[in-house]
């Protein structure tokens, strides 16, 4: 196991990021970060997955996943936030997102779920994101909300492309079935 973090926990809450650092360590090396700055000068190639909080003092996490993008980091970014999701989440680079409180194996799994998903292809990997983003939306907008919203539409839309084009490497995946199954379920809601 190498001892570079593969995993960055940033939170300004430790007690909360220590507790997160714990549940993680046995699968794989962890990093804390207490706010954004410190996260910043904590990423390196070798982090693959941050677990970032949205709302900390000084670098929010929204600026702090802003830069990660800006420097061409090649990871993962889930918000774990208690921050409930709104339409700026749409042009977010983020993969995926969790309101607090988060469960143990909800953090596990996620963990692991995105980084099964760094193996895929860049279109399979941002059409779920844009998946979650939409679906995260319509659990927390009411209907007519959702449909007078101009930047809602555009996300409805390039989903629907970009769910054309992955149709074909989603169903070559089946030595994934967890991934194709998830993929299916998606689809047949939409």
């Amino acid at each position: 196991m190498s001892s570079e973090p593969q995993v960055l926990v940033v939170d300004d809450e430790s007690r909360l990021a220590d507790l997160f650092a714990a549940w993680l360590g046995a699968e794989r090396p962890v990093a804390t970060a207490y706010n954004g700055e410190e996260a910043l000068e904590q990423m390196t190639d070798s982090v693959e997955v941050v677990l970032l909080d949205r709302r900390m003092p000084g670098l929010s996490g929204d600026e702090v996943l802003q830069e990660i993008r800006e420097e061409g980091y090649d990871c993962r970014v889930v918000m774990v936030t208690a921050v409930d999701p709104d339409f700026d989440i749409i042009e977010m680079g983020f993969d995926d997102y969790l309101v607090k409180p988060v469960s143990k194996d909800e953090l596990l799994d996620m963990v692991e779920e995105v980084i099964t998903r760094s193996a895929y292809k860049h279109e399979i990997q941002e059409y779920y994101s844009l998946v979650s983003k939409k679906a995260l939306l319509e659990s927390e907008k009411p209907d007519r909300e959702l449909e007078d919203h101009e930047e809602y539409q555009e996300l409805t839309v390039r989903v629907a492309e970009l769910r054309e084009r992955v149709d074909d490497s989603v169903s070559s995946m089946s030595s994934h079935d967890d991934f194709v199954g998830a993929f299916e379920d998606l689809q047949s809601e939409n």
